[in-house]
Formats: C-alpha cells, sequence, structure tokens
C-alpha cells in the first residue's frame, strides 16, 4: 500500500518508549577521521522539545541520538566550501511550492514561460513551470489489488494473491472502523468533560467525575498518551486515524469507486502520455501534506528559526505529482522518474510503494533510464514490519525482477530508525530485509513542512527515504563528479552500525515484541545513514 497515509493510531498502541541503557556501543567518526572501532556513548538527558524537532541531525557520540550528525558535518566538514546546486526530484503527491519554509529551494524550468499556454520548451508539458502534475484533479484512488480484483477472474495466480488480500485488507478495515469509532467517542467524552478541543496527558489528571464512561475515556486516553510519546495530538491525529480508515473504506478498498475517470487518460497505454496539468500541489493543496513533509526533510531552509531544518543547503525541489492517496499507477510512476531525469534531477526521492505491480517493466524500465544518465533514485522500504526479503513481501517498485538481483546500481531502499539507539532502534514498522533493504535513516518523530506554512511530525520509512535522499544530495552537491551508483554505495558503506542485535517487524500478535536477533538480518549494510562519514568517505573517494 502507498506510504502516503501517516502511521495509523493503532501503531501508536503498540509503540513503548522505552529508556535506553547506560552504555552504547557504536561505530563512530572523530577529528575528521572514519573510525571503525566501537566506543562506549553515555545516555544523556531526556531528548529536549528542540532536539526532538531536529533529532535527526544530531550526533550519537555528542547528543547520544542515533542522527545522521548532519550538523557536525557542517560545521567541521563544510564550512567555508561552496557546493553546486543539486535538482532533487519529489515523485509524491505534490508539495506546496509557496510554503514559507521552502523559498528559494524550488526548482525552476527557465525554458518555460509562465502562463502563456505554449510549450515553450516542447518537452510535451504545458507551462511546466515548477514540475508536472500527472494525477491532475485526481485524489482518491483505489490499491492496486482492489483494481486487479475489479477486472475479475483471469485465471492468474496475481489474482487468487490480490483476492485473498483484498479480503483480509477489507476484513480489517472494518475492524479498524471499530476501533476508530470507539476511539472518537472517547476522545469527545474527555473533550466534553475538560470543556476544551486539544488537551494533554497533564490535563487528564485534573478529571475528577466519577461517571463510569468517564473514567474508561481518562483510563483509555491516558494509557494512548503514554505509549505515543508527549507529540501527540489527539484532536488532530485521531481526525487523521479516521480519516484514514474510512477513506479505505470509501475508495482505497471499494470496488465501484472510479478514481481515475477525472484524469481522462488510459492508464494501460504508456504512449499515452498528454495528461496531467502543472498545478504540482493539486487541486486541494492541503492533501499535498506527504510530499511537502518530505521536501521540508530535505530542504527546508536551515537556521531560519522556522519549523525544522533541512538536510541539503544547494538543493532545488522538482515536484511530480504522481502518488494519490491509495495506489499509484505505474504508469505514472515511470512517466514521472523519466520527466525527472530529463528536467535534471541528480536525486528523485520515492516515498511510495505497493505490494503489486501488474505493469512494473514500464517502471524497470524509467529505474534503467534514470541509471544511464546517472540518476539515483532513493526508495522507502515500507511500513508493514515485513521482510520484504519474501516473496509474498515484495514491495514495488524495486530493482530486481526476481527480489534477488539488482539489474540496475542506481537504487537505494531505506529502512527507518527512532531516536533511541539500542536493540529497538528500527522502528517496528519499518520493513527490513538483507536483501532488499539497504540501510536505514530517521524516521521516526520526523518535524518538517505540511501545507500552508504549517509543520508537522509524522513518522514512516517516508520520512527516512528523504533523510537519507538529503544525505545523498550533499554528496552530489559537494563531491559533483561522484557517479550515483558511488553515491549509493556511500551512502551504504560509510554508515554507523546498528546495535549486534536489533528487533525488527511488529510480531506476530498485537502488543507482541519479537525477540531480537542479529542485526545482519535487517539490511545489506546492518548500519544507519550517516552524513559526517558519507562526506569523509565522498572526499576521499573523489580524490581517487
Amino acid at each position: 500500500m502507498s506510504h502516503i497515509k501517516p502511521l495509523k493510531l493503532s501503531a501508536f498502541a503498540l509503540l513503548v518508549l522505552a529508556g535506553c541503557s547506560a552504555t552504547l556501543q557504536a561505530q563512530v567518526s572523530t577529528s575528521k577521521e572514519f573510525i571503525t572501532a566501537p566506543l562506549a556513548v553515555v545516555k544523556k538527558a531526556p531528548v529536549s522539545e528542540n532536539e526532538l524537532k531536529r533529532w535527526s541531525h544530531l550526533d550519537l557520540i555528542k547528543d547520544s541520538i542515533p542522527g545522521m550528525s548532519v550538523d557536525k558535518a557542517y560545521a567541521e566538514l563544510l564550512q567555508g566550501k561552496k557546493g553546486q546546486k543539486v535538482i532533487v526530484g519529489i515523485v509524491d503527491s505534490g508539495v506546496d511550492i509557496e510554503h514559507e519554509d521552502l523559498q528559494g529551494m524550488i526548482w525552476t524550468n527557465s525554458k518555460e514561460i509562465p502562463g502563456n499556454g505554449i510549450d515553450d520548451d516542447k518537452n510535451g508539458f504545458i507551462d511546466d513551470v515548477h514540475g508536472w502534475n500527472f494525477l491532475g484533479d485526481a485524489v482518491h484512488e483505489n490499491l492496486e489489488l482492489t483494481r486487479i480484483v475489479k477486472k475479475g477472474d483471469d485465471g492468474s495466480a496475481q489474482y487468487k494473491e490480490a483476492l485473498a488480500q483484498y479480503n483480509e485488507k477489507y476484513e480489517e478495515a472494518q475492524k479498524d472502523k471499530e476501533q476508530v469509532d470507539f476511539l472518537l467517542d472517547v476522545h469527545n467524552t474527555i473533550k466534553k468533560e475538560l470543556n476544551k478541543t486539544t488537551y494533554k496527558l497533564e490535563d487528564l489528571s485534573t478529571i475528577t467525575s466519577a461517571d463510569p464512561k468517564v473514567l474508561q475515556s481518562k483510563k483509555v486516553m491516558t494509557q494512548i498518551f503514554t505509549n505515543a510519546g508527549s507529540t501527540f495530538d489527539p484532536e488532530s491525529e485521531l481526525k487523521e486515524y479516521g480519516d484514514q480508515v474510512y477513506d479505505q473504506l470509501k475508495y482505497n478498498l471499494n470496488k465501484e469507486f472510479d478514481g481515475r475517470k477525472i484524469v481522462g487518460d488510459n492508464p494501460d497505454d504508456i504512449k499515452n502520455t498528454r495528461y496531467g496539468n502543472n498545478i504540482v500541489f493539486g487541486p486541494d493543496k492541503e492533501k499535498a501534506l506527504h510530499g511537502t513533509h518530505v521536501a521540508g526533510i530535505i530542504a527546508q531552509i536551515r537556521g531560519n528559526n522556522l519549523g525544522g531544518d533541512g538536510v541539503a543547503n544547494n538543493v532545488e525541489i522538482l515536484t511530480v505529482r504522481a502518488v494519490p492517496d491509495g495506489d499509484e499507477y505505474d504508469k505514472d510512476i515511470a512517466l514521472a522518474i523519466r520527466y525527472a531525469v530529463d528536467n535534471g534531477a541528480k536525486v528523485i526521492n520515492g516515498s511510495f510503494g505497493k505490494s503489486f505491480s501488474p505493469q512494473k517493466k514500464w517502471v524497470y524500465d524509467a529505474i534503467k533510464y534514470a541509471a544511464k544518465k546517472d540518476v539515483l533514485i532513493v526508495h522507502a522500504a515500507g511500513n508493514d514490519g515485513y521482510n520484504i526479503d519474501e516473496t509474498k513481501n515484495i514491495n514495488y517498485p524495486n530493482d530486481s525482477e526476481d527480489n534477488v538481483k539488482e539489474f540496475a546500481d542506481n537504487v537505494i531502499t531505506i529502512g527507518a530508525i527512532n531516536k533511541e539507539y539500542g536493540e529497538t532502534v528500527v522502528a517496528g514498522f519499518s520493513n527490513f530485509g538483507k536483501i532488499n533493504v539497504d540501510v536505514f535513516a530517521p524516521g521516526e518523530e520526523i518535524y518538517a513542512t505540511i501545507p500552508n506554512n504549517k509543520y508537522k511530525y509524522l513518522q514512516g520509512t517516508s520520512m527516512a527515504s528523504p533523510n537519507a535522499a538529503g544525505v545523498a544530495a550533499l554528496i552530489r552537491s559537494y563531491y559533483p563528479k561522484l557517479k550515483a551508483s558511488q553515491v549509493k554505495h556511500i551512502l551504504m558503506d560509510s554508515g554507523v552500525a546498528l546495535p549486534a542485535k536489533v528487533v525488527l517487524g511488529k510480531g506476530e500478535n498485537p502488543g507482541e515484541k519479537p525477540a531480537a536477533i542479529s542485526s545482519a538480518e535487517s539490511s545489506k549494510t546492518a548500519k544507519m545513514v550517516n552524513a559526517y562519514n558519507a562526506l569523509l568517505m565522498a572526499e576521499k573517494m573523489s580524490k581517487k
């Protein structure tokens, strides 16, 4: 399923913010040297609100938080250096290019005259000044498995598997509806009792009512706050959870719904490319939340006291809207990748994915095209807590036709970690796999831009991917002679080691915590992206 949706609230209920042990083992860099020897790290005080907003930029040794050492890289390695601009393609739900914290960071097509209704650069896209919207006015979509089931039984194994998964997801969505209705009732009871819309954990302690329903609601909400953490906002996050569940039943799993009709193209014809428009945040700017957050992680202006900070300071965001609220079409993704490549992107971020890909060859061809043009594609591993090496759990798009051997060396797949180094550092929702996940990056409680000059914490491998893409953009800015495949392997090889043992996935049953296993099972590298180490390695490699 697409990564567009924020993580379900039910995932919060399974999230236990465990404390770190007194000492940590890590691979670190000090004194501008790439050091691989493990050192003991003393756990410091709890994370402050300011640290939380930018924890992915902090350093494991200095701050005892497994960030990417971005601040350290700027302070010690990039001072006084001048990099070149790097265009980063964001293939997503759209980006609010008018956001206050992205100004000066948006790509502009110099070959187009804005608003004249003419395809000045003759690339087939009229007035594509800041990118292209392949979805036009479409917002909601079916899941790919729903589309397969809708077409009827063709006797294929794909249909049988899609039908089985459809039935399972529909039943799960019905249970989720019961849960969200219950939680919304709990929330409304608390709001009425407190006579306020927004409240925190400490407000619950002021409730003195003896009403059994109020007491039960207080108990449930206290548990949710305790598990979800200090940034939990019941009003907005319960609404998001409710919207997600109801959208699943109304659009994603609704066999009667046709989300593509409004676009007007034939999604089964890759040669039919004249569709969409140039409004890169789509028909409803609020619905560009996911893509705007992704763009902010990479490019929000550093040090301006607004929101968080972006990883890369020399980037231009090129927006390609191709990911709806539901599953993306293979055709849109293939054309989006080609569009970004043709307009100069050197890094493309793909925070999306799905379980079925009927026209995967179109996407494979686009990936190969990007490889030929020396473009790195950074892709999110997915949020199901699955081992995606297993055939039943394949996450598309991928860079292997048999889920083992890569056909190109320009795709890097990113899993997610949280801010507490230890056996539980890999986020419980993150997919993993020693063959098909390359490396991990910060993806839990990431603070960044959302539409209309607002900011928000979101989590998912959707957030880990742009963190890694930001480091890739830094490398391509300051070491432009390095090839896409070299940048990929620098991100992998220079990473900080995960602990020897880690917990992977969510467990078989709700609330069950899997046992920690060797971190070698987590990914190809068993490492976390580190900007400081990556730039040191890029420096050495560029001299060769």
